[in-house]
């Protein structure tokens, strides 16, 4: 057998890591010969040598790395729906700027969706312009939880409380110099989970 070429193992294992994370899943041979350039024959013997080197798990089938074996492939797909000032948010395909794939081991279950935060009034919870918050699409919430609440055709981002004495709901900003709002029409579209910023 002739010495496989250490640069071609290389580009295959990259090649292998690179689809799974793309896809969350395994690459058939004929996927990584096309990534590599290579023949789906050179492909097959080349993962052989390397399930036998230790440099990756081949069975025949499915080739995995380290890395990818670590890997939990279980994610949910979400859309982003953008800066949403105003209106309900719409489910439909066009609105969407694009989908995220969101790992289930850190985000948990559930139907998901970004929004993209606009103006100052949830700062002082650490939600400043720009960010992506994860939202849990659900109608129902537990006061004190950050919701995307649809309030006289105008949807907001703001802290869920209910007013025993005036018998309505607060939505409260966490941005000192605001007021609060009260109001008896209150459609939750979800509650906020998680923060994706970027670091400057």
């Amino acid at each position: 057998m002739r010495c496989k070429s250490e640069e071609t193992m290389e580009q295959i294992k990259n090649a292998v890591e690179e689809f799974y994370f793309a896809h969350y899943r395994s690459p058939s041979i004929g996927e990584i010969a096309a990534e590599v350039g290579r023949s789906k024959s050179t492909v097959h013997s080349y993962l052989w040598e390397m399930d036998k080197l230790g440099l990756l798990f081949y069975d025949g089938r499915t080739a995995e790395t380290a890395v990818t074996r670590k890997a939990d492939a279980k994610v949910v797909l979400t859309p982003v729906l953008g800066s949403i000032s105003c209106g309900e948010p719409e489910y439909a395909e066009e609105n969407f700027e694009s989908y995220v794939a969101l790992p289930t081991s850190l985000f948990g279950g559930g139907e998901f969706f970004l929004l993209r935060a606009s103006g100052y009034s949830m700062i002082e919870a650490g939600i400043e312009p720009g960010d992506l918050v994860v939202v849990k699409k659900q109608n129902t919430a537990e006061e004190g939880d950050i919701i995307v609440a649809l309030v006289e055709n105008e949807t907001t981002l703001k802290r869920f409380y209910i007013d025993k004495k005036r018998k309505c709901v607060r939505l409260h900003p966490e941005n000192s110099s605001m007021k609060d709002i009260y109001t008896n029409h209150c459609y939750i579209q979800g509650v906020a989970q998680n923060v994706i910023k970027r670091l400057t």
